[in-house]
């Protein structure tokens, strides 16, 4: 048998898709392991949440740093501590520098249908855009901002009285199942650990 895909959660907030990863992983013959969850500020509830479930956390906060570059170095070098076999960025608000990149693969996931509407306003650039038809993406992380290689998408429909607020809390839900599949079928088939 397999053994359970070994994978780091970096979180920025609330760690709802967190807590969707840790309720998977719980329990025996799961097919991934959570071996740390790290932050990039103080006190969110996604450090709080790992800690109930008793994974180990670090806080790496980049106003601790001298440069991006230092606190870059500085996260990488506790991601691997641990010696992940994945990185999901799971509402990690950073973007990820080359030494992090260039040691892990990253998954990231975002409340839009990329290539439209990338960055940190999806949700309230696809309703300003007028679509009727939006929802989540999962993707491999490259240098760019959402950017890079499309793994899975699901849909959400846009309702008439929807605000950002609304429609984003609704996408969460559909992007937490998708992520928990993408997880489960990266632990599944273990071809991309050769690419």
């Amino acid at each position: 048998m397999t053994s359970p895909l070994r994978v780091v959660v970096l979180v920025s907030g609330a760690g709802s898709n967190l807590q969707a990863l840790i309720d998977a992983a719980a329990g025996d013959g799961a097919p991934f392991r959570l071996l740390a969850v790290g932050a990039d500020r103080d006190g969110t509830l996604g450090v709080e949440r790992a800690a109930t479930a008793g994974i180990p956390t670090f806080v790496c906060r980049v106003p601790d740093y001298l440069t991006r570059a230092d606190w870059d170095l500085d996260l990488e070098r506790q991601i691997s501590a641990v010696d992940p076999d994945l990185v999901v960025s799971a509402g990690f608000m950073k973007v990820l520098g080359p030494a992090v990149l260039g040691s892990h693969r990253v998954v990231n996931t975002h409340p839009a249908l990329l290539p439209s509407f990338p960055g940190a306003h999806g949700v309230r650039d696809a309703m300003a855009h007028g679509v009727r038809v939006t929802g989540c993406t999962c993707h491999w992380v490259d240098a760019g901002v959402d950017t890079g290689p499309i793994i899975d998408q699901r849909c959400v429909r846009v309702e008439d009285d929807d605000t950002v607020e609304s429609l984003h809390e609704r996408i969460k839900v559909v992007e937490r199942e998708m992520l928990v599949d993408v997880v489960r079928a990266l632990a599944a088939d273990r071809s991309w650990q050769g690419d």
